[in-house]
């Protein structure tokens, strides 16, 4: 991360040099022209004019990403990694890659951030040199080697050989300077990128159950994140759309709705539907053989058994379609169906590289360092979710030309996941060194009983009625505090859904997805805590501060340009600072892809706002008759940048805060 902002210098660097070169260029060229030396003038005014093309093309370039970068947010703990990286280098020019290691302080009297490189360079000189040098001689020597600087306003040494570090007040608040006059802006990314997320993926003709909604508020917010960080982001639902099960549904389709070809069938309950078929195919041997003649027939593109594979997934789709809606989730499907022409190709590719092995009338492939191998074609000829697994990983890198992938998906597909990750690097498809292809596993959803979430009946939770619940709990908790007092109906109604579909996705990403978590409505909308009832309370009171005060958004934009924002009091500076930590916790996602990061992060901020509003008047009222005195500015825009950051946090989160609540 450190080398971020560096990466970013070079590439204008070679912008510049090649601008300096074209403009050359030009310059000879027109000089040929005037000579009468070239024999093809036409050929001259062609080549001046791309060349004059390609030169308008990088400046401008140059000066919207001078501009972006200008405005981006600076990631701090990157820039002491940075200048603490450039300190150690001067000092130890003889380590090669030395750790370097930055982090926020824990407590004010150490500083606002720790630099701990000194105890580990400590132990690589006796391991390496045979040298024995005590790490606070170490921390000293980097100290000293410090460049010069507009964040540092001290260092000191502590221990046995942290460097904690103080930073400059009129740094920091020129800092939030900046976010207030630009907005919040995501930290420069050097190179953009594209990147695949392959996530929510519900089965055709089956119901989205509460196992579905990990994968897709997780994949969404995912999506989120890339996209604010300036990713050229492709979201897709590999849906499961294709395979034998849909031989048994298109006869129960025949049988059922004999016209269905000229009459659209009235299928109400899909996954009655489903469970019919399937019962007269585990019980029908008839039917059983018939199920298997129309697989055959829908694989070979019969237009009737196409049609009927269509009717069957346009009934899925609006049904996925209305909790997508409810979620405001956005997705490009591209399910199994999409791969199958590719799977033959991809079959003949494997088998061409020598990796098939035939086994009992299978095509299997051993991947190395994997004991179950992949079959990429059965017995009767037909393709498995590994050849369509393999088919969607080679698209999206080859065709799509993808820079990274991510494919959300529960934890129990994480062997299947890294097989197939690991057969297209044995197959060349991509270098790990270059693309990053990641399983971004999740665990399962837990009810109260800390057994996985079921109906009292037994049966899978169904994502719609969870959905449906929320919605109710939410209104009922509305009530209970009497907002429908104070709220109109409008209001109320945005409330509602702000704080039911809120709740159910912060609950959800402020646990670590790698663990599982218990699904509470009532923790979940319990005001107190690190909940999304909280942290939207807290928004809407924090939006209110400077409306109670007469305060425009004009007023306020004048201000940020205007004002210098004081940082005197303890807690003003606690606040300024954690405000700033914003893109090192973007920057920790990005690499990680652990969103609990930044709901920690948010309920932080919330705390710590409420510290500060509690000890330093933002507006100062007359005890008696509750008249405005004096309205302290600089506070108000503590106010406002806390507040812009929430806002840009619960946007990544797929929040939806409401101004009244």
């Amino acid at each position: 991360p450190h080398s971020r902002s560096r990466c970013v210098t070079i590439q204008f660097a070679f912008q510049e040099n090649e601008i300096k070169l074209l403009t050359a260029e030009i310059e000879r060229l027109k000089n040929f022209g005037c000579l009468g030396v070239s024999p093809s003038l036409e050929g001259l005014r062609d080549e001046n004019a791309k060349l004059k093309y390609r030169l308008n093309f990088l400046q401008k370039s140059l000066q919207e990403e001078r501009s972006k970068t200008a405005k981006s947010m600076i990631n701090i703990n990157s820039c002491l990694q940075e200048i603490f990286g450039a300190a150690i280098q001067a000092a130890y020019p003889e380590l090669e890659n030395p750790p370097l290691v930055v982090t926020p302080s824990q407590q004010p009297k150490f500083g606002d951030y720790q630099c701990n490189s000194a105890m580990a360079i400590s132990q690589i000189l006796l391991k390496t040199k045979e040298q024995k040098v005590i790490p606070r001689e170490i921390a000293d020597k980097i100290a000293k080697n410090i460049p010069a600087n507009e964040c540092i306003e001290k260092v000191e040494i502590a221990g046995p050989g942290f460097i904690n570090v103080h930073l400059r007040k009129d740094f920091v608040s020129k800092q939030l300077s900046s976010l207030l006059i630009n907005g919040v802006q995501p930290p420069a990314i050097g190179k953009r990128k594209k990147v695949v997320v392959d996530f929510s993926s519900p089965n055709i003709a089956k119901e989205m159950h509460v196992g579905h909604l990990r994968s897709t508020i997780i994949g969404e917010s995912m999506c989120r994140l890339f996209e604010f960080a300036g990713y050229d982001v492709l979201r897709l639902n590999h849906l499961g759309d294709w395979g034998t099960q849909f031989g048994m549904l298109i006869a129960h389709l025949q049988d059922k709705f004999p016209d269905y070809l000229t009459v659209s069938p009235p299928i109400g309950d899909l996954q009655a539907f489903y469970k019919e078929s399937k019962r007269r195919f585990d019980t029908e041997e008839e039917f059983k053989k018939r199920a298997y003649q129309c697989v055959v027939l829908l694989q070979s593109k019969n237009p009737d058994f196409i049609k009927a594979w269509k009717l069957i997934c346009d009934v899925s789709r609006k049904e996925f379609q209305k909790i997508y809606n409810c979620l405001d989730i956005t997705l490009i499907e591209r399910g199994e169906s999409f791969y199958h022409e590719m799977m033959k190709d991809i079959v003949k590719e494997f088998e061409d590289k020598g990796f098939v092995q035939v086994d009992d009338g299978r095509k299997i492939v051993f991947v190395p360092g994997f004991p179950v191998p992949l079959t990429i074609m059965k017995s009767d000829g037909g393709y498995t979710y590994d050849t369509s697994d393999l088919a969607a990983l080679k698209h999206r890198l080859c065709e799509e030309k993808g820079d990274i992938l991510i494919y959300v998906v529960d934890s129990g597909q994480s062997v299947h996941l890294q097989t197939v990750f690991a057969a297209g690097q044995m197959m060349g498809w991509y270098d790990p060194k270059v693309t990053r292809v990641a399983h971004a596993a999740f665990g399962v959803v837990l009810g109260e009983d800390k057994k996985k979430f079921k109906t009292r009946s037994g049966d899978t939770v169904r994502l719609i009625d969870l959905l449906e619940e929320g919605l109710k709990r939410a209104m009922d908790k509305l009530k209970d505090k009497e907002r429908d007092k104070v709220l109109t109906a409008e209001e109320l109604k945005a409330a509602q859904t702000s704080v039911a579909f809120g709740c159910i996705k912060y609950a959800d990403l402020s646990h670590n997805r790698l663990n599982d978590y218990v699904f509470s409505f009532d923790k979940m909308l319990d005001d107190r805590g690190n909940t999304a009832a909280y942290l939207l309370y807290a928004f809407t009171r924090i939006r209110a501060i400077a409306r109670l005060a007469n305060i425009d958004e004009q007023m306020l934009r004048k201000a940020a340009r205007e004002e210098v924002l004081i940082l005197d009091h303890e807690k003003e500076w606690k606040l300024g600072k954690c405000i700033l930590r914003f893109p090192e916790i973007l920057q920790k996602i990005l690499e990680d892809l652990l969103l609990h990061t930044l709901c920690d992060y948010l309920y932080e901020l919330a705390t710590t706002f409420t510290e500060f509003y509690d000890n330093c008047y933002c507006v100062e009222k007359d005890r008696q008759s509750g008249q405005i005195m004096k309205v302290n500015m600089w506070r108000l825009l503590l106010c406002e940048a806390t507040a812009a950051i929430m806002a840009k946090g619960f946007d990544i989160l797929g929040i939806k805060p409401v101004q009244r609540m």
